[in-house]
């Protein structure tokens, strides 16, 4: 099966050379200058991934990922997010908006090529499940992508899903930084334990007050209140 990428970029020299090497990688290509333009064409045919550049004419990329997020039909779609920014403090804005992974400018489009690989391994080994989770206010079906607090729909990114899943699924269990990194990122990937609790920030915020179901275990990681 041929994945498609979508690669979101106002620069044209940097856009044709991340498009070539996806191409002689195999992927299908498809390429957006502004934000505008590829929410509109993601809405039309959403892409397999979605890599993002920071800085955009119309939309800031930050802003894009956002409605990518709070769109029913695209929130689950993984977002690399590609920027000259390199200061942790913007990695960690990006990840809070929803983005998967984060590539520095300049970069090697071999590095950008293995992540994109590296992510959407991860997603094909995900098995389809029907499995529900109920604790407390929280309903998570695995299989559906959903989220509910009581009657009320949650948006939550991938990862912010697969935290929760994991997290859900053994109630009372301690989960460290290191484990959830493995399950939820995979070991193929770099990202510092900070993602964690940038992560879970956002996800107990969209929780809302059932959010306090999600406890820091200090010095240790994260567990599902019992």
């Amino acid at each position: 099966m041929t994945h498609r990428i979508q690669v979101i970029d106002d620069e044209p020299d940097l856009l044709e050379l991340v498009r070539v090497n996806l191409d002689q990688a195999g992927f299908q290509v498809d390429t957006a200058k502004s934000g505008r333009e590829a929410l509109a064409a993601a809405r039309r045919s959403p892409p397999d991934l979605i890599v993002l550049d920071w800085m955009l004419p119309d939309l800031k990329g930050t802003e894009v990922c956002r409605r990518i997020r709070s769109d029913p039909a695209l929130a689950h779609l993984p977002i690399i997010m590609l920027t000259a920014k390199a200061a942790e403090v913007d990695r960690i804005v990006g990840f809070e908006v929803g983005a998967d992974d984060y590539v520095t400018k300049p970069f090697s489009p071999r590095e950008l090529t293995l992540r994109i690989s590296a992510i959407l391994r991860r997603r094909e080994r995900e098995p389809v499940t029907a499995e529900l989770y109920a604790r407390g206010p929280i309903r998570l079906d695995k299989g559906r992508f959903r989220c509910f607090v009581g009657e009320q729909e949650v948006m939550l990114t991938a990862k912010e899903f697969g935290l929760l899943a994991e997290l859900m699924q053994r109630p009372g269990r301690v989960a460290t930084r290191d484990e959830l990194l493995d399950t939820v990122w995979g070991r193929d990937v770099t990202v510092s334990a900070r993602t964690i609790d940038t992560h879970l920030k956002r996800l107990r915020e969209k929780l809302g007050e059932a959010g306090s179901m999600i406890e820091t275990v200090r010095g240790v990681g994260y567990r599902f209140a019992e």
